[in-house]
């Protein structure tokens, strides 16, 4: 029997990576955490003082980074032997993973481990485009999706929780911006078609998003 794949997309704000962390537990499969692979990228190329832009210089760095995670009730983002798990969740490095996901060198050096990882094991995994280019083979495929002022407030919320002293407007800002970012870039851009289930969250909780999720995968793969 192949490994177990489910592919959860959709923009920034939907509740990609508390859903996917949950739906793998439901379902005794790993998570792979994507989203954070490119801000771990993201991150060491702002301590390096390497333009996100700059795609040569962020490609090597890529392709000479480790990224692991330490799955647990609070999963870790191990890059290069360091916990960087609370330095890849501000705005700043949001934006800057935004810029680096759209290197395509960087994507095919990330898409491969990424990959590796759910052949392994099978998998949960969490993006932009993992059902249209990581594993557009697997059938349990989700796309999350909500209106641009309520995942803004979300992570308002949470800025705010972190002690973040933040403007509700610069966030609903920069999630625009990085909406048409994501779904205008020329490689893999955000984007879904018929074979993805879609999932408005702006109404729903975690947990009914969850359940809707796992009942699906557990439908089709029963």
């Amino acid at each position: 029997m192949q490994p177990l794949i489910v592919a959860i997309d959709g923009p920034s704000g939907v509740g990609k990576t508390t859903v996917s962390r949950q739906v793998a537990q439901e379902l005794a499969i790993p998570q792979i955490d994507t989203g954070a692979m490119y801000r771990a990228i993201g991150l060491a190329a702002t301590r390096a003082g390497i333009d996100v832009k700059d795609e040569t210089r962020v490609a090597g760095l890529a392709s000479n980074s480790e990224i692991e995670f330490i799955p647990g009730e609070k999963p870790r983002t191990i890059l290069n032997g360091e916990d960087v798990t609370d330095f890849i969740r501000t705005p700043e490095i949001s934006m800057a993973a935004s810029h680096v996901s759209a290197i395509p060198s960087v994507r095919r050096t990330l898409v491969k481990l990424q990959q590796a990882m759910g052949r392994r094991n099978g998998g949960v995994l969490e993006g932009r485009d993992i059902g249209t280019k990581v594993f557009p083979e697997t059938p349990y495929k989700f796309f999350l999706t909500a209106r641009p002022e309520v995942r803004a407030e979300r992570r308002f919320r949470e800025l705010l929780a972190k002690g973040q002293a933040i403007d509700f407007d610069k966030v609903l800002a920069e999630t625009n911006q990085r909406d048409t970012q994501d779904s205008t870039r020329a490689d893999s851009p955000l984007t879904y078609d018929a074979s993805y289930t879609v999932v408005d969250t702006s109404d729903l909780t975690i947990p009914e998003v969850v359940s809707r999720i796992v009942a699906a995968v557990r439908a089709a793969f029963s």
